[in-house]
């Protein structure tokens, strides 16, 4: 895992902070011998020895993915461009403890994933009110065993989640995201998150479960003809 305290290698710190924070455009002239058609390992080990112009390729490449991807996790865009920035200011800052026997997007998805829990729970930290209140202590048995939310359209599990996303917790939120949204086996989600297959599988099921019984709350009419009571 990403140990924040650990300095890095890089000599000049303060010029690479500000590589990975300034926008990147498309075709910029001073990225000489990068360009799109550019591997992205090439891009990786130009970056790990200090290519500030393949780093900021790989900045453009994937920014608009771990925006989305927070965007999901955190609901909030403000918020997820906020801690986007902070990802790949943290992604070059490590550049130099990344395991080239990993998919880069495995290890960039992994640092993204620890700095999107880190941010829900400082928010709910600083603010513990109607938000936290929403969380449901349940009873007896569950509704169904059914996926649930899976069998809905995608857009329709986006509108709903975001809406029902309060009775998960960090983790179970952070693997229905991964799964259901950026489409991850359940391979590369237990590599992102350090543990085994059958944990993911375990928070992916107790996360659909929750949904689903949050969803008989509040949106019945999508759990009809799923198995559970209108």
């Amino acid at each position: 895992m990403i140990d924040d305290d650990e300095p890095g290698n890089v000599e000049d710190g303060e010029e690479m902070r500000s590589t990975a924070l300034r926008p990147v455009s498309p075709g910029r002239p001073d990225m000489e011998g990068v360009t799109a058609e550019v591997p992205e390992s090439d891009l990786v080990s130009r970056a790990r020895a200090g290519d500030a112009d393949a780093f900021a390729d790989l900045v453009r490449r994937r920014s608009s993915g771990v925006v989305a991807f927070l965007r999901r996790m955190l609901g909030d865009a403000e918020d997820a461009r906020d801690v986007a920035q902070l990802t790949f200011v943290r992604v070059w800052e490590n550049l130099h403890r990344y395991d080239a026997s990993w998919a880069f997007s495995t290890w960039l998805f992994r640092i993204a994933s620890n700095l999107a829990i880190d941010a829900l729970r400082s928010r709910k930290t600083r603010a513990r009110t109607a938000a936290e209140n929403l969380r449901l202590v349940r009873g007896g048995p569950l509704v169904a065993e059914s996926d649930g939310p899976a069998a809905l359209s995608r857009e329709e599990i986006r509108r709903v989640f975001e809406a029902c996303a309060a009775v998960l917790s960090e983790k179970q939120r952070l693997v229905f995201v991964l799964r259901e949204f950026e489409e991850k086996e359940s391979r590369e989600i237990a590599e992102i998150l350090d543990c085994r297959e059958s944990t993911v599988r375990n928070h992916l099921f107790q996360g659909r479960r929750l949904l689903r019984d949050e969803m008989l709350q509040r949106f019945p009419e999508f759990v009809r003809g799923l198995g559970g009571k209108a």
